[in-house]
């Protein structure tokens, strides 16, 4: 008689992870516990990717996680090389202009420019097919459970719960649903700390007009303006991303966006005021602001991206820092494997202090960008002009990159 087989034993259940937000944080951190053998869900509350967006400079901690991550060629195919970037007056007069070759040399090539939505399309090109992306899934609650304790206690799981009642339990929340995050207000108070509104309002669009990208070529336009500045990059297919930033006090965004901005730009003169007039429907238009939370986890939820730590746009670094974020995440967490508590803990000592220095240099820099009065447009273009001198555009190109790096420990390399 044959021995009797031994049973099989019964599969190890995967881990079980919600993430809330479908942007660069959401699809980053998604793919990364996926790959590490968590079961993901993705909680988006838009019904589809958003096509609205602005351009951004990328390069820094972003470009080095996107390397490791594996999601630098589908980034590289999606992005452009712009040779200059130029200041000009309501004439269309050039006031000032700086070579991005210097840029190039002083980042040994890893910097191009592309738009932030390009960045969300190519994370979901990168996806691992395992993880699962909920369209139209608003969350109104989150219990954050608890862990257990070393002592081997399982503790509780958190629970999700979206608008049409469906519930999500989860050995792992991720909050990375952006500056007015419903996970930092669930889970960590609704208190008015935790956003610092800067007195900005930042809106992006796209235009098809192949004319004006032809006109543009491969320089990235700006207004040399007062209290509001606008901003044209063409793109290779001939349609013209735009970009507009407004100094002001309203905390609220208007409810008719794209007339607002045909109205307020309208005496920048030059392209300007055709283009804001067709702003259409796909706007990207909040207010610019940090997020600031005393703590950035408890019980099974954690926050990252700018639902943690968002630096402002005026900062620049904010798509950089959310990819870079993401990948210590998920570094901590395989370092403490077993241990959600202190996996949690060890990204927050390694990845704060990284975060609150681009915090700190955005609260500086912003009347630079957007100055309210003459002096400060006299300084900007003092400075514009200095930066031109031969070799001196590449000393402060090789210090911006350079005080763009962490260290290897808040990589976690």
């Amino acid at each position: 008689m044959s021995p009797a087989a031994t049973p099989p034993h019964p599969p190890v259940p995967a881990r079980r992870a919600v993430v809330v937000g479908a942007g660069i944080s959401g699809l980053s951190i998604a793919g990364q516990l996926a790959a590490d053998g968590w079961a993901v869900d993705v909680l988006e509350q838009a019904p589809g990717p958003r096509p609205a967006g602005y351009m951004i400079d990328f390069f820094g901690p972003g470009f080095d996680a996107a390397e490791s991550m594996g999601l630098l060629p589908a980034l590289r195919r999606r992005g452009v090389l712009y040779d200059s970037l130029r200041y000009v007056d309501a004439t269309g007069r050039t006031t000032a202009r700086l070579s991005m070759g210097a840029f190039l040399r002083a980042s040994r090539g890893r910097f191009f420019s592309i738009l932030r939505p390009d960045i969300e399309d190519g994370l979901r090109e990168w996806l691992p097919a395992a993880v699962t992306v909920h369209q139209s899934a608003p969350v109104v609650s989150v219990d954050p459970g608890s862990p257990g304790t070393g002592g081997g206690a399982p503790g509780e799981p958190a629970v999700v719960v979206l608008r049409e009642g469906t519930r999500f339990e989860a050995d792992l929340v991720v909050g990375a649903d952006g500056i007015h995050s419903t996970v930092r207000r669930e889970v960590f108070g609704r208190g008015e700390d935790t956003l610092r509104l800067l007195g900005y309002h930042v809106a992006g669009f796209i235009v098809e007009d192949p004319p004006l990208a032809r006109d543009l070529g491969p320089v990235v336009t700006l207004t040399d303006s007062l209290i509001r500045q606008a901003g044209l990059y063409a793109l290779p297919d001939g349609r013209v991303a735009v970009f507009a930033v407004e100094a002001t006090d309203n905390p609220s965004v208007p409810r008719d966006q794209g007339a607002h901005l045909a109205t307020a730009y309208a005496d920048l003169g030059w392209r300007i005021p055709a283009v804001m007039e067709r702003a259409g429907d796909e706007i990207y238009y909040d207010v610019v602001a940090q997020s600031s939370c005393p703590h950035w986890s408890r019980g099974r939820v954690v926050i990252t991206g700018d639902a943690a730590y968002a630096v402002s746009l005026l900062a620049g670094q904010g798509a950089s820092l959310a990819l870079a974020g993401s990948l210590a995440l998920a570094r901590a967490l395989r370092a403490h494997d077993g241990d959600l508590g202190a996996g949690l803990a060890a990204y927050e000592e390694q990845w704060r202090p990284v975060a609150e220095t681009q915090q700190a240099a955005g609260r500086r820099n912003a009347t630079f960008f957007v100055p309210r009065g003459r002096i400060g447009q006299v300084v900007r273009r003092v400075a514009l002009r200095i930066m031109g001198l031969p070799g001196v555009g590449g000393v402060a190109a090789r210090r911006i990159f350079a005080s763009s790096l962490p260290s290897k420990g808040h990589t976690g390399d």
